[in-house]
């Protein structure tokens, strides 16, 4: 689709031609008076580059500017003085590029992977009965500390992901990277951080996918390619990925990995774009799906965010003046980085030696923002989406007291995702909150159970029980969610083990009736409590004597007038966007009956 900009002047003086273009190379010429013309969706100012790079940016400048755009169809904009034609890739055939994956360790032999993938606690809590945020991502420009900037503020995004970390700097000549299974602690320490030089690095955390090379997996990717080094590092999920890879495969790509990540690189080194930017813009508008993402190259930091903005991207200043972007605000609280303002879906922001600047990549959508990093992913004190998490799970445990009260003598919380909305509810229903279940903070990613088997061992390894709490007492026991509801059924029976008289399960979300295919690891829906049974037998099931959840009605109200902009697709079985579902080159559609069935998806609106 073309690009359109309504406040050029055909009848301007020429002095440049500027040329809007898509990725597509749709173009719209402009005459313009100069190199600076005022846009309606920012200033525009061309970078002092090589004659093939001079690119110019919708820019707003000043660290303070909240760079709005009120014409979000404006995809790239490119100055070229004295030029009559815009040069958008080589002047011939360009031959396949090819791309090496760098900076990755060798796959693992049988053994290690026997030995490192032996975990007798799968499929206990926080395995397969819990959701599972795939990653979190950093990315840090001018700073000398950058990759202890990296680390920390990684430390701080820890509980995005904790099965592998990696980080990779740039000290403007040439690109390090350090990738490693396990928690940020476990992976970096002071002397390889020492290795990392350079005043620019992104970083990554993530969870493994079951069935996955953990170890092959963990970002930042690193890849060469012929105009230099990229690095990316991604939160979220392409739901055309396979579709993407076939195509890419057919023509001789090759894949060192089974993450969709890949697929970016390739399309960036495939694409016969100039330069860099304009490269990054042709690949993302292949795009589908949850995207937030940073790259990082020899001289430049750059962020980008799906149009639907699924995934939470905010960007912050340090007050040296490094510009920091990470997926939540704790992490800029960490390293004392001043939030600034989110990614806007569908931008594009660039930092290099000239500064900031950022354009818009597609169209922009509605916005439909991920409700659950309110109710389970974010961090309670970080700002997600422009709400606080606190207060949203405060509230929704108030309304939870309002739309089911119960006869009860304390509340407690299932640590930690669970407590906010425990003392909202105690304190709406006037009964005492107490710590009926501790949470241990040490237990590893694999435990060695003893011969004679132990009843639920896993959930008695993380929770344990305050018997003085809860011994002869009715209990309202708040939890952030119900998945596949075995480990809902362990708690009840840990807690009445313990001396309760009776258990109340009180669920700070709606019931969860359909997978997530934008970011978030999620079994099958056939495999979800609450698409088999309704709430009564799900009651039954997990051996509560009262079961209630978050009505979404009440969810919806009290996000006010901004709940259209949010996605709650696992509750309502609205997907904004849908995978293809039919099968593409051999490989299952992202929702294919497998993995979760599309043809009852409907896109929102659709009757």
């Amino acid at each position: 689709m073309a690009a359109h900009c309504c406040s050029c002047s055909p009848s301007a003086p020429t002095a440049a031609k500027l040329f809007c273009y898509s990725a597509s190379s749709q173009l719209l010429n402009h005459q313009i008076s100069s190199s600076s013309y005022a846009l309606p969706c920012g200033r525009i100012r061309p970078l002092e580059r090589s004659s093939c790079e001079r690119l110019a940016f919708c820019l707003a400048e000043g660290r303070s500017s909240k760079l709005g755009f009120s014409n979000p169809s404006l995809t790239a904009v490119r100055c070229e003085v004295g030029v009559s034609e815009p040069v958008l890739g080589d002047s011939q055939e360009s031959l396949r590029e090819g791309l090496s994956i760098f900076g990755q360790k060798s796959p693992r032999n049988a053994s290690q992977e026997e030995d490192e993938g032996f975990n007798p606690m799968g499929g206990w809590m926080g395995e397969a009965d819990s959701w599972r945020e795939e990653c979190g991502v950093v990315g840090i420009f001018g700073d000398e500390e950058a990759s202890k900037l990296c680390y920390l503020a990684l430390h701080a995004l820890q509980h995005r992901g904790q099965e592998g970390a990696g980080i990779v700097t740039s000290d403007g000549g040439s690109m390090k990277a350090i990738t490693g299974v396990g928690l940020v602690s476990e992976v970096f320490n002071q002397e390889k951080l020492g290795k990392l030089a350079g005043s620019s690095a992104i970083g990554h955390v993530r969870y493994a996918t079951a069935g996955e090379s953990a170890l092959r997996n963990v970002q930042p990717f690193v890849a060469g390619y012929r105009f230099g080094s990229v690095a990316v590092a991604h939160n979220g999920n392409l739901v055309n990925y396979k579709e993407l890879r076939a195509r890419l495969e057919e023509n001789g790509s090759i894949f060192n990995t089974s993450s969709d990540t890949e697929v970016v690189l390739h399309l960036i080194a495939t694409s016969k774009a100039r330069p860099f930017i304009s490269r990054l813009v042709h690949a993302c508008e292949q795009l589908e799906g949850a995207y937030s993402l940073v790259f990082l190259t020899e001289d430049k930091l750059v962020a980008v965010r799906d149009p639907y903005g699924f995934r939470p991207l905010v960007m912050g200043w340090r007050k040296n003046g490094a510009l920091v972007f990470a997926s939540e605000t704790c992490a800029l609280d960490l390293i004392e980085a001043e939030f600034e303002r989110e990614v806007n879906p569908g931008e594009v922001v660039v930092m290099d030696k000239d500064g900031i600047s950022s354009l818009c990549v597609m169209h922009r959508r509605q916005r439909k923002a991920c409700i659950f990093e309110h109710i389970y992913f974010a961090l309670p004190n970080s700002v997600v989406f422009g709400r606080s998490v606190y207060e949203s799970r405060y509230r929704i445990g108030q309304i939870l007291a309002e739309e089911s009260p119960v006869d009860c003598d304390v509340v407690i919380a299932v640590p930690d995702s669970g407590m906010v909305a425990a003392l909202g509810y105690a304190a709406k229903a006037g009964v005492p909150f107490q710590q009926g279940l501790i949470r241990s903070h040490y237990v590893g990613r694999t435990f060695i159970e003893p011969s004679q088997k132990i009843r639920d061992f896993g959930v008695k390894l993380k929770l344990a029980p305050v018997h003085h709490v809860l011994k002869g007492k009715r209990v309202v026991v708040v939890d952030d969610s119900i998945v596949r509801g075995t480990t809902s059924s362990k708690i009840v029976r840990l807690i009445k083990q313990a001396g309760a008289t009776e258990v109340h399960m009180r669920i700070a979300s709606p019931p969860i009736t359909g997978s997530c295919y934008y970011g978030v690891d999620t079994p099958r829906k056939e495999e979800l409590l609450s698409y088999r049974l309704n709430v009564e037998e799900s009651r039954e099931f997990i051996g509560a004597d009262s079961l209630a959840f978050l009505p979404l009605e009440r969810l919806r109200s009290m996000l006010g007038e901004e709940a259209p902009t949010f996605c709650d697709a696992c509750f309502s079985g609205q997907y904004p966007v849908l995978a293809r579902p039919a099968e593409v080159q051999g490989y299952p559609s992202p929702l294919s009956a497998e993995n979760g069935s599309a043809i009852e998806c409907k896109p929102v609106g659709a009757a």
